[in-house]
């Protein structure tokens, strides 16, 4: 069952950040549904986040997505190379966001493996936001997408992971927000092999 909307306008972004562990991701791109269990994921605080693109309230074209009501996903480009899709919550100008890290191929695996090169047995196909961008074709094209609708969306299979199995630590690659890059906002399914590295709580 597809996520309604009204799911994502939780202004909850940590709580989200968990509860989307299990979902599902799917993208319909030229008639080709692929989908991947999310099992990695980083919980973004809008403006108080120093991590976060709105820190401070800063707005600019490729931030504007961010301060949407929830429910539309924000793709950008990392390092002029890899696209990493945030899914954006919360309510209208409070610019949360949640960054999929890793998701574990579930459909359309012989699709991914062509995008990525590589059997889907291999865990780098999808582990890291880029990876698991690319294996699900997700570019800036789908920036903006309204998540209820058909090229981009998640939904709930009733996949569900025990609290104790789920871990929390610190987010990936933001050393430059000073103190908030130690807060535990990185949510990953442990022993699950296509979480990013390090894996290890």
């Amino acid at each position: 069952m597809k996520l309604p909307l009204s799911y994502y306008s939780n202004q909850d972004v940590l709580f989200l950040a968990q509860d989307l562990l299990g979902k599902v991701l799917f993208t319909e791109i030229n008639g080709e549904i692929t989908a991947g269990i999310i099992v990695e994921t980083e919980a973004y605080f809008g403006v108080k986040d120093k991590a976060s693109h709105a820190y401070g309230g800063r707005r600019t074209d490729r931030t504007e997505t961010l301060y949407n009501q929830g429910g539309v996903s924000y793709v950008y480009l990392c390092y002029g190379i890899h696209h990493l899709f945030n899914v954006v919550t919360s309510v209208e100008d409070d610019p949360h966001a949640v960054l999929v890290r890793a998701v574990e191929p579930l459909i359309g695996k012989e699709i991914m493996e062509f995008r990525r090169n590589m059997p889907a047995s291999k865990a780098a196909i999808s582990a890291g936001p880029g990876s698991a961008a690319k294996a699900l074709g997700i570019d800036r094209s789908l920036n903006k997408k309204d998540l209820a609708g058909n090229e981009i969306w998640i939904e709930d299979h009733g996949i569900q992971y025990a609290s104790e199995i789920i871990a929390a630590g610190p987010r990936i690659g933001v050393a430059y927000a000073q103190e908030d890059a130690l807060l535990p906002w990185r949510f990953f399914v442990k022993g699950n092999k296509y979480v990013s590295k390090p894996n290890k709580v």
